[in-house]
């Protein structure tokens, strides 16, 4: 048994009835590869099975403390039963690229049930049109809880599941699973009076390094509470959320992001992620007539290691950086990010600092439960979002090494993200062999043509790569780095309009590049 960690109690507080908190990693394979060039529904679900030692939350529900007077607790289900989680389905005729993302997001969408174990995972067959994808491909989606495991580890979860080679072996004979037994309301009680009757001793340590991050988030939530406006305009992605959720993505060469680079001394392709991303938003609303004065800004996660080295002591906090979607030159653009992502990481602009951390640790999850809800059902009275940022952008790292499910190749991989009221959209970045997959959650109301947005993303990339190739005999003979700086009068033209239907056939037919 293993209490919940405060962010992952967090994200269990937060959902709402039209907003949860699940993270679908999506997996596609090429079947070719496997020894007969079949893998068959019942050799995944034995595989799965095999792998469940090395994956123990999959065994772990959520058992709640009466009266929510304590954080939940991870617990072993003496009820597991691995047929219910894993389940197998079809795309319909013709099972293209449009059908499987409006199925998948239909999969997102639906809460997992808090008595069991929080994930589900889906086996779909079907996808016989995607031009870009071998004939034959499946896929595998995996939705999982974010508090039972965070976004940046999801590949960890890849790793698990998969093997470096397409041999496959019979797996290893493992040891009869016995589950432990269930705490009763009592004991829970008793953890929970004694967490609260330490809290005051217990606090005393982070208080101090707390008190400036304290004053900061005192001053957020009374700027939410009086419905000050944030510091970035606000959009058509900042306002409350339906149930309903879209899913598109865009696959990209690694070699030529880092082409991109040379743009701008000093710049990462995290920079370059982040530009392409913007360039992309700044189109679309450009489309929609909406493209604010002032430019939008990006929520990014960063790291915030604990006392202890491992994963369980590495928590996500979050720091802002300006997209400059206001300026229309793209390099100018790109050396304005850079500096603004350099100065978020370096001065830790972040929400939830270290101190923060420790101190919410240990306040009794009630108070704080309730103190969340207070805020959200404020700012619905009131009418007034105050949302983190405009959009959040998350790098997903994942393997550089080709990954096999019972022989299948994996040739995709990207993630289906958690989006709320105030952030209806949110961009998932994930690096595998020498690919960058760009892919984004909405909201359906907010972005109601996913393909157009998607194409948006494109456009961007290409313009800036053929910036980055006009450049590059200029970049050779140079000989210190230095920043490629544009024409002073050198005008970058806006996306043409283009008819939405247009859109969605090219979305169904040519997806991913």
């Amino acid at each position: 048994m293993r209490q919940l960690s405060e962010h992952d109690a967090a994200y269990i507080d937060s959902d709402t009835a039209h907003a949860n908190s699940n993270v679908t990693l999506v997996h596609i394979y090429d079947q070719s590869t496997a020894p007969g060039g079949v893998v068959r529904f019942k050799q995944i679900l034995a595989h799965v099975e095999s792998r469940l030692d090395r994956l123990p939350i999959f065994r772990r529900k959520i058992v709640r403390v009466p009266l929510n007077l304590d954080r939940p607790y991870w617990v072993e289900d003496d009820n597991f039963q691995l047929d219910y989680h894993v389940r197998h389905i079809a795309l319909p005729k013709p099972g293209d690229w449009r059908q499987f993302c409006i199925q998948s997001s239909r999969i997102h969408a639906r809460s997992l049930d808090l008595n069991r174990p929080l994930w589900e995972m889906y086996v779909i067959e079907g996808l016989d049109s995607f031009l870009d994808l071998p004939q034959g491909s499946f896929a595998i989606l995996l939705k999982i809880h974010h508090a039972a495991i965070d976004v940046e580890h999801g590949n960890e979860v890849t790793r698990l599941l998969h093997d470096l080679t397409p041999e496959v072996s019979s797996p290893a004979p493992t040891a009869p699973w016995f589950p432990e037994d269930s705490p009763g309301d009592l004991a829970l009680l008793w953890r929970a009076g004694f967490h609260m009757a330490s809290w005051p001793v217990r606090l005393l340590q982070p208080v101090g390094r707390a008190w400036n991050a304290f004053l900061t988030t005192a001053q957020a939530v009374s700027r939410e509470l009086r419905g000050v406006p944030p510091p970035f305009p606000m959009t058509r992605f900042n306002t409350e959320v339906s149930s309903q959720r879209v899913f598109e993505t865009r696959r990209f060469s690694l070699d030529e992001f880092k082409a991109i680079r040379g743009l701008v001394a000093d710049a990462s392709v995290h920079d370059v992620v982040l530009a392409v991303c913007a360039g992309g938003m700044r189109r679309y609303l450009e489309l929609q007539d909406e493209l604010p004065r002032d430019s939008l800004v990006a929520a990014v996660p960063v790291a915030v290691p604990g006392e202890r080295a491992d994963l369980e002591s590495l928590r996500f906090s979050w720091v802002r950086v300006g997209l400059a979607t206001a300026v229309e030159d793209p390099v100018e653009r790109l050396a304005l990010i850079q500096k603004a992502d350099m100065a978020s990481h370096t001065m830790v602009q972040a929400f939830s600092a270290k101190e923060l951390t420790s101190m919410a640790a240990q306040a009794p999850s009630m108070a704080f439960a309730s103190t969340s809800k207070m805020l959200r059902s404020a700012s619905a009275v009131l009418g007034e979002w105050a949302p983190l940022a405009n959009c959040a952008i998350t790098n997903i790292p994942g393997s550089r090494e080709p990954l096999y499910l019972q022989g299948a190749k994996l040739t995709y991989l990207s993630a289906i993200m958690p989006i709320h009221d105030g952030m209806g959209l949110v961009f998932s970045v994930t690096g595998y062999g020498n690919t960058i997959v760009v892919s984004f959650t909405a909201c359906a109301e907010q972005v109601p043509d996913p393909e157009v947005l998607a194409q948006c993303i494109r456009d961007s990339f290409q313009e800036y790569l053929a910036l980055a190739r006009a450049v590059v005999p200029q970049a050779t003979a140079a000989t210190t780095p230095r920043s490629v700086k544009p024409a002073a009068k050198r005008k970058v033209a806006a996306p043409a309009r283009r008819p939405r239907r247009a859109g969605a056939q090219a979305a169904a037919t040519a997806p991913l590049n």
